[in-house]
Formats: structure tokens, sequence, C-alpha cells
């Protein structure tokens, strides 16, 4: 299988203020991300040549995209994939570019949802199975919680205060991220005694559901210094779906995501990655819960499987640590709007490498990683993204 490595590059990306943003329609929350990309891009929407748009709960299609940028007629698509939806848009242009089909593409994500409930207004499509998916996180990510502190012997205050510790990192740096809904530090004591909403994870160990857009504007990376000097190129972009029987498997062990471990494993091959710890300077993972970054250090190879509390109190995964992971809040800090995560993810990792990451920069950077996990335990979908800031000498 041919990679994708280098072939594609991301010069421009826009973000906006993640929360509930009930004064702004999708609309104007697209207008607002895709027009910060393009003016950084130092393009027009005319420029564009396809488009790809990523939401869940809304019940539009490409038309929620082309008409508010006035994209008018090149082929805008929307893609759906749980919560990996805004990187499923991401990578939906980067194979198209790579392919040689166009050689500027736009990826946007967006999500209205902290001003609807789950019946929503008329314009949200609400299924059954949406209902599944979104009513029960908690109670599914709480059995992992729960096994994990059992089979590796944590009891309930020493698991309680390694999951804390993660809230504790993200908080901290999203304090220092503008667009950021929540700029509050929090203490091991506050997340240890908060109400609990799934024992034994409590309120600061869930990310909320917010409002949110994010875009990136894709091209061929022999093109990519056409436009800015400081562009960032995929090295790799795996995604990786599990059994939809997962939610009744009886052989599964709570304990993991195999669907990560398959999509780290494939994107550290394309890369050429041996000791992801030591090779990747900076991540931004999926932590709607913190039991879910927990496991995700394993799961990525970062430690080995029951050893995440060691690293997470070594400070490992820390600003300042060997791996800082979620340097900008993470979903703990700005909500979870699905469509947008994947993508907002990205920006961080964008900025960080251009050196615009403000105090919470981090230096020396040569590889980074987004991992996008959407669905529950033993069955999910897992998108991750290696980027760079160089080229590879041989593109072809």
């Amino acid at each position: 299988m041919e990679s994708i490595k280098d072939r594609v590059a991301i010069v421009g990306m826009g973000c906006t203020q993640f929360g509930g943003l009930r004064d702004k329609s999708h609309e104007d929350l697209i207008v607002e991300a895709a027009y910060e990309a393009l003016e950084d891009a130092g393009i027009d929407p005319e420029d564009i040549q396809m488009a790809w748009v990523g939401t869940v709960m809304s019940g539009e299609m490409g038309l929620s995209l082309s008409r508010p940028l006035k994209l008018n007629y090149i082929p805008v698509t929307r893609v759906e994939n749980l919560c990996i939806t805004g990187s499923e848009a991401l990578r939906a242009a980067s194979y198209a570019v790579a392919a040689g089909v166009c050689d500027i593409a736009l990826a946007l994500g967006f999500e209205k949802m902290r001003d609807r409930n789950i019946r929503g207004p008329e314009e949200v499509v609400v299924t059954p199975m949406a209902v599944k998916e979104y009513m029960l996180p908690p109670g599914n990510f709480s059995l992992i919680a729960n096994r994990y502190f059992h089979h590796y012997g944590l009891g309930y205050e020493e698991g309680k205060r390694m999951l804390a510790k993660i809230a504790v990192k993200n908080h901290h740096n999203g304090n220092m991220a503008p667009k950021a809904e929540f700029h509050r530090e929090v203490t091991i004591e506050e997340v240890v005694n908060a109400p609990i909403i799934a024992f034994p994870l409590g309120v600061y160990d869930a990310c909320t559901s917010a409002d949110g857009a994010a875009a990136a504007i894709v091209t061929r990376a022999d093109m990519a210094r056409d436009f800015r000097q400081d562009p960032i190129y995929i090295k790799s972009l795996t995604m990786c779906a599990g059994p939809r029987e997962g939610r009744i498997r009886t052989d599964y062990d709570y304990l993991h995501f195999e669907e990560t471990v398959q999509a780290a494993k494939r994107a550290y091959r394309e890369v050429g990655i041996t000791d992801p710890l030591k090779e990747i300077s900076i991540a931004e993972v999926h932590d709607c819960f913190t039991i879910t970054e927990a496991v995700t250090y394993e799961d990525l190879g970062w430690c080995p499987k029951g050893k995440a509390k060691e690293y997470i109190d070594a400070g490992v995964f820390n600003l300042d640590g060997e791996l800082p992971v979620n340097t900008d809040g993470g979903l703990k800090c700005f909500g979870h709007p699905l469509g947008a995560t994947g993508l907002r993810m990205m920006y961080e990792l964008y900025k960080q490498f251009q050196g615009k990451a403000g105090p919470r920069q981090v230096k020396n950077l040569d590889l980074g990683m987004a991992h996008n996990l959407g669905g529950g335990p033993g069955t999910a979908v897992v998108s991750i993204c290696i980027v760079g800031n160089e080229e590879s000498p041989k593109m072809y």
C-alpha cells in the first residue's frame, strides 16, 4: 500500500472559540473558521477546488458549507463518522490532493450542540442510534475506569488521583489557550471530590458538549511553500474502525481500544517510528474522559500496559514533560463539538509547529500526533494523523 507521507501539506487553518455560542448560527461558525483559514493561506474562496464538511448533528449535506462560503459549482461533500468526523473531513481532502484529483482543498468541521437538546430543532436529524450513541458515554467509559482500577490493582483513591492529574494538567494547559471554553485551573482535591456522574468518573473527568468549527486548507506538498514558508506536512493519516457487534462481545477486556492500537501501528510503520515516546514531540489525544487519555497513553505505545500511572506521576505528559499531551487543554477545556474536534486538534499542532502557541509553546518540535476516537468500549473508530514541519528529501 502506497503511503500518503509528505504528499500533502496544510497551509492554512482556522478555529472559532469553542463553548456555548448561542448567539452564533452554524453558518456564522463556518464562515469564521473558513475565513481565518483562507486568510492564513492567502487565498480566496474561489481558489478552493474541492471541499469536505464534517458534521454529525446537523441534518444538512454539502450545502451547509457551500452556501455560506459561496463555493459555487465545485464538489462539496458532507462526511460523518461519530466523534472523528472532523478528522474524516481532513482525511478525505488530503487523499484527494495526494491522488492528484485537486491541488487545493478545504476541510471543515462544525457542530452546534450546546443550545439544543437530544430531540433537537427541526433541522436536526436524530435517530434511535444517535440517542444510543450520545446518551451513554459516561456509563460506557466508567466501565473502562472500573476495570482498569481492578485489573491493575489500583484502589479507588489511588485511581482517582491518577485520573485527577490528567484533568489538572489539561486545565492548566487550557487556561493558556484563548479559544478554549474553560479558563480555570483545578486542584487534585477538587477533581477527586467533585460530584460523580458515572462511578468512578466525576464532573472533572468528563468533557462537555460544545459549539464550534475548525478548518484546514490542504494542498500538494510541492506547492506548499508557494503559500507560506512554515506549512506542516502530513506524514501519515490512518483510520481504523472496529466491529459493530462490539457492545455485545464477551471477549473484550475493557482495558484498551484495539482500534487505537492498530491505527497507531500503521501510522508508525508509514512514518518509520520505532520508539514513539522519544520520536513524537507533541500530541493531541481524545480525552473525552480522563480514563480515555490514560488508556490511550498505553494504546499508542508511550508506556507499558498498566503503567500509565507511573508515567503520569513522573510528569511525562505535562507541558514541560518528555511528551507534552493536549497542550491546549484538549476536549476537557474546549468541549466536544463532534464535527469540529478532529480539526481543532490539528489547529493546535499547526500553531505549535509555527511557534505561535504563546505561553504553552513546546520547543524543538519534530513530529506531532493527533489521535481522535469515536464510539466506545469494544467498538470504536479512530483517526491518527502524524505531521511535521519538514518534508522528506524524496517525496514521490
